[in-house]
């Protein structure tokens, strides 16, 4: 991978572990602004914590495993996760589609400069 390569692998994964880590850090301060969100967009509140300790496990994941598989699948998880509340916004037409739009880009820079190495 060429250095340049390089530099922007690493700024995307860090913007976008940040956005992640920050978000799943709200889940856990802001439960009752988290869950009433979740409420309107028809997301069961059932799913708050555990999503938080998965996006967190995801993190991790990527920036300290080496195994290929797991990395893939943290990749993965968060692809279908940022689909799914990109789709949950539009359904509810509340505009709020953009939040998990940038970190999604972000992810796809970040998955093929991953590839790339």
């Amino acid at each position: 991978m060429k250095k340049r390569d390089n530099i922007i692998y690493i700024v995307a994964t860090g913007l976008f572990s940040l956005m992640l880590l920050a978000g799943a850090i709200t889940y856990f301060v802001q439960y009752k602004m988290t869950s009433e969100m979740f409420t309107s967009l028809g997301i069961p509140t059932e799913i708050i914590y555990p999503l938080a300790i998965a996006k967190i496990l995801g993190i991790l994941a990527i920036w300290l495993m080496k195994n290929r598989v797991i990395k893939t699948l943290a990749y993965a998880g968060f692809a279908l996760d940022f689909t799914f509340a990109i789709l949950a916004h539009l359904n509810a037409g509340d505009g709020g589609a953009i939040g998990p739009a940038i970190p999604f880009v972000l992810l796809i820079i970040s998955y093929v400069l991953y590839r790339k190495k």
